[in-house]
Order: C-alpha cells, then sequence, then structure tokens
C-alpha cells in the first residue's frame, strides 16, 4: 500500500516551507546531456496561475545555467529539510523557464533578494540599489514556471513506516 498521499504538502505547505528555505537546487540539462546542478538564492512571488508561488532567481547572463536555458528553456528544481528519514521534507518542481534580462526588472529581483537574504535594510541603501543596479545588468532573472510538482513530508507520517 502506498502512503504516497500521506506525505504530500498542501499548497499553503509549500508556500510556508518555501518561503522558511533558503536555497534551492537547479538542474538544467548540460550540453552533453547530463544533469548541470547549481545552488540558487530565490525569492517565492505569488505570480503563478490562480496565485500558486513562483520561484525566481538570478544569475550572470555568461554562466552555463543560461547557456543550458538558452538551448532548453527547462529546469528540475529541489528545495529540500531534514537531516533524518523521519524529518525529511521537500518540493521538487518540474519548470519551463522564462528568463528575463529587461534591466529594471532585473534591479527589481536582485532587490528582492538582497532584501531576503541580506535584510530589508540591506536592499534599501542609495549604495546597495547602485549595487544592484549595476549587477542587474549582467545578469538574467529567471522565473520558473511550475509543470509539475512532487513534494513530501515525512514528518507527517508520526514515525511509523
Amino acid at each position: 500500500m502506498s502512503r504516497r498521499g500521506q506525505i504530500q504538502m498542501t499548497d499553503d505547505e509549500v508556500r510556508s516551507f518555501l518561503g522558511e528555505e533558503r536555497t534551492v537546487i537547479c538542474a538544467t540539462n548540460g550540453v552533453r546531456g547530463l544533469p548541470h546542478l547549481m545552488p540558487l538564492w530565490y525569492v517565492v512571488r505569488d505570480t503563478g496561475p490562480d496565485g500558486a508561488p513562483e520561484l525566481w532567481a538570478w544569475t550572470f547572463g555568461k554562466s552555463q545555467k543560461i547557456k543550458n536555458l538558452e538551448r532548453d528553456p527547462r529546469a528540475t528544481l529541489q528545495v529540500e529539510a531534514g537531516t533524518e528519514y523521519h524529518l525529511l521534507r521537500g518540493v521538487m518542481l518540474e519548470t519551463d523557464v522564462e528568463l528575463v534580462r529587461d534591466v529594471d526588472a532585473v534591479t527589481q529581483l536582485g532587490l528582492e533578494i538582497t532584501a531576503r537574504y541580506g535584510g530589508d535594510l540591506a536592499a534599501s541603501s542609495d549604495e546597495a540599489k547602485q549595487l544592484i543596479a549595476a549587477q542587474a545588468a549582467k545578469r538574467v532573472a529567471m522565473r520558473f514556471v511550475e509543470t509539475r510538482r512532487a513534494t513530501w513530508d515525512h514528518r507527517k507520517l508520526g514515525g511509523v513506516y
């Protein structure tokens, strides 16, 4: 008997989990047909269908991730937590990726990422805004549009396997 349904997260649990965690592993399709895995900082925006959470990240325009996504605009994302089996939880998203190169949009995303990881004060100073704007010219924003989701929260099993 599969217990898969018992460990699935609800939409609210997914949104909360993604808001709590700090690093997503992004897998793109490498030039040799092998996955290219890289960690990213991200923000969650409620811009998906029906207000579903969407992950957004940025990276340098010349990075391998961007080269891979220009060739094949799909990625699989995974956010996970837990150090023991009964505590494991995570979200895996298969996505289509929209690359956004508009400097103003990239700058705005950079400010959001800086606020999330460095605090609102870090992103609000004039100096920070100037640094982020300068970086934005070299970066690309990635909008990850979910096409399929898998979730797990082993804590829901109450230690019974």
